[in-house]
């Protein structure tokens, strides 16, 4: 076919590749070039396969142009102008493992290896890609299943070795599950651990169902999309990184599939292992600290599911030659005061910086889970982690790796005593006195979801009172925070509608709840 010049079309179409041709170019007539077909595009020796859109307007794209979506432009780096050649694609080898599981089968690991293959190649569409988590979260998959996927999206990205930085010792990292808003200690664990002496390549996906992820909230700080050789030239300077995995092509299938499972809020419990563990694995890491918390609208609500998700975590982890140590955590109430990117990075740096007025549940809790980590080191006894840390964190050597730590990823400029919050704000008062007797973790994500977090930093939910406190009718339990009208008045209506506070008597509390037992250090 003639060849045709491509064209960079202004749309974010969220990692994934997607091109344009008008409908008179002869491309569509000679070849049957068909909406939604998948196209290969070649030129200059690059290479990308991307769902195709057929236009009509000239503005977008003329008849003898390709127009190519912001991602599908940057991941075939060629000039605008430059002239490409287009071919229908051929069908992923896998399709046929992808409608066995949709028809409830179990997936072997040639299947799995297969499917994650074609998934990190750009070969699904997002119709399929969603058909696959939808198929694996309906029909759960067993442990041996999860094995194969974290195996499979291991193989598929690269992997960093750092055999020569640290010989013999162990290549630590710690990571929660999610579902519990403003619990960002793995900014605190990571400089209190690097600290410390050990390294710890911390690499973080963006939020998938929450207002904030630890790589959104580090954004406020510092850069995050990190090229592959940059991230290790950081670790092996500093000792640590706060990144995004995504640039850095670590399991990249994961960050895929991340896209998909982002709008139709599903997080299962295979894919979540996968995804964690496969990101470990590769990053380098020997040792793991997982965090799992159970509460009643937490993403694990009891005690023995908490229990199975551990143990299946524990399988893969060892077959996998990654030792882990999960600790079942309270995630009955979010973590710290703010919830959203620059509320979040402002209690983390409350806590660097000793201020009094820091959150007191994210510095324990921060504590609690750096002295395990601290605990790998073969030569800190068991029970001694806790004390170390807090050692560190009080003298001030956290707060000092953690400016290393940004400015060896490129500082943002960044006050916590003046952040660049949203304008528009309201607060949520209490409707009778008492005493806060629970707090919806699902609903004040969504409120704060609605008010723009996380793709608009300023933006979330300060927390002004927290479960087991008493309350007076007419004071306020929260304030929403927004940039723009919109916005706000949408968190308003999810607001009336689903508060996410229950005010009652102090005898409704769980039994074995103690205001403020967070805060007491051993």
């Amino acid at each position: 076919m003639t060849p045709l010049n491509i064209r960079r079309v202004a749309i974010d179409t969220f990692r994934e590749h997607v091109c344009y041709l008008h409908r008179d170019c002869t491309a569509v007539r000679a070849e049957g070039f068909q909406a939604l077909s998948k196209v290969e595009v070649r030129g200059n020796g690059s290479t990308i396969l991307a769902v195709l859109n057929v236009v009509d307007d000239e503005c977008i794209v003329s008849p003898n142009e390709l127009g190519l979506s912001e991602d599908a432009f940057a991941d075939l780096g060629l000039e605008a102008g430059h002239a490409v050649s287009l071919q229908h694609a051929e069908p992923a080898a896998s399709i046929a493992a992808l409608h066995r599981k949709i028809a409830g089968e179990r997936l072997s690991r040639e299947d799995l290896h297969a499917i994650i293959r074609d998934i990190a190649q750009m070969r699904y569409t997002k119709i399929e890609l969603a058909a696959f988590v939808v198929a694996a979260n309906q029909f759960e998959m067993d442990r041996d299943e999860v094995l194969h996927l974290t195996e499979a999206m291991i193989a598929a990205g690269r992997r960093l070795d750092w055999r020569h930085e640290v010989r013999s010792g162990p290549v630590v990292d710690k990571h929660c599950i999610g579902g519990i808003p403003g619990n960002r200690t793995s900014m605190l664990v990571v400089p209190i651990v690097a600290a410390h002496g050990m390294l710890i390549p911390k690499t973080s996906s963006r939020a998938i169902t929450s207002p904030a992820g630890t790589a959104d909230t580090m954004e406020v700080l510092a850069q995050v999309e990190l090229p592959f050789d940059r991230l290790a030239q950081i670790v092996r300077e500093s000792g640590a990184c706060l990144a995004w995995g995504g640039t850095a092509d670590l399991s990249p299938a994961d960050d895929v599939l991340i896209a998909v499972e982002r709008p139709l809020a599903i997080d299962s419990p295979g894919q979540m292992v996968a995804s964690i563990l496969s990101k470990k694995i590769a990053a380098g890491s020997t040792h793991l600290v997982l965090d799992i918390p159970v509460g009643p609208s937490a993403k694990v609500r009891s005690m023995p599911e908490a229990q199975r998700l551990k143990k299946l975590f524990e399988y893969v982890a060892s077959r996998l030659q990654l030792h882990i140590d999960v600790v079942i955590t309270d995630g009955r109430q979010p973590i710290g005061r703010g919830i959203g990117p620059v509320l979040e990075a402002r209690d983390v740096m409350q806590v660097l910086e000793n201020d009094p007025a820091a959150p007191m549940d994210l510095r324990q809790k921060a504590l609690r889970l750096a002295g395990r980590v601290i605990e790998f080191d073969p030569d800190v006894r068991g029970g001694d982690g806790f004390a170390i840390a807090r050692d560190i964190l009080d003298s001030g050597r956290a707060l000092a790796k953690m400016n290393q730590i940004i400015d060896a990823q490129g500082r943002r400029p960044f006050d916590w005593h003046a952040p660049p919050l949203g304008p528009l704000s309201f607060e949520v008062a209490a409707p009778r006195d008492g005493v806060v007797t629970a707090i919806d973790n699902l609903a004040i994500a969504r409120i704060a979801q609605l008010a723009g977090a996380p793709k608009v930093a300023g933006a979330g939910i300060e927390l002004l009172r927290r479960l087991g406190e008493p309350v007076r009718a007419g004071e306020p339990l929260y304030r929403v925070i927004a940039r723009f009208d919109a916005d706000l008045d949408y968190a308003r209506r999810k607001s009336n509608a689903e508060p996410g506070f229950r005010i009652g008597e102090a005898a409704e509390l769980p039994r074995d709840y103690t205001p403020h037992g967070d805060a007491a250090e051993p």
